[in-house]
């Protein structure tokens, strides 16, 4: 009898383990099964430079959401992000999306800058207004020689 009480403590301990390990695992991934506390938007570039899925995006250097997608529009050749934005902020159709870095060289993410149109954004929208990523190396370039005007 103290033999099964004992196997069942264990079993019971392992069982706990393997959840708080599962659920850990879910966390750190960002992984989500029940969406609802974001919605996603869209923004179009003409170069993205480097920008990658999982990039913050940020309003007033603080971050809000993640790039969830970044892909080629065949008919445009334009650069698509997908990315998300919690429920709670209303952005409106004119605000503003940059590719900004941080650092000299560090990570791409988007900045937003809001508007003020007063026509509220639906999940799904495109922002048209939007500022492509500045290449370091094609500046020094056009610095070296001697074309910076353009």
């Amino acid at each position: 009898m103290r033999k099964l009480k004992i196997e069942t403590l264990v079993g019971l301990f392992v069982l706990v383990g393997l959840v708080a390990i599962a659920y850990l695992s879910i966390k750190i991934g960002g992984a989500r099964f029940f969406g609802g506390d974001h919605y996603e938007l869209q923004a179009r570039f003409t170069n993205v430079g480097g920008l990658n899925r999982g990039a913050d995006v940020r309003i007033g250097g603080v971050s809000i959401g993640q790039v969830t997608e970044v892909r080629l529009d065949h008919e445009t050749f334009a650069a698509m992000v997908r990315f998300r934005v919690p429920v709670g902020l209303e952005l409106e159709d004119d605000t503003i999306a940059s590719i900004r870095t941080s650092g000299l060289i560090g990570d791409r993410f988007i900045s937003l800058s809001p508007g003020g149109s007063g026509i509220v954004l639906a999940p799904g929208d495109i922002l048209f207004d939007t500022e492509s990523a500045i290449e370091l190396e094609s500046l020094i370039s056009r610095f070296a020689f001697g074309s910076v005007e353009d």
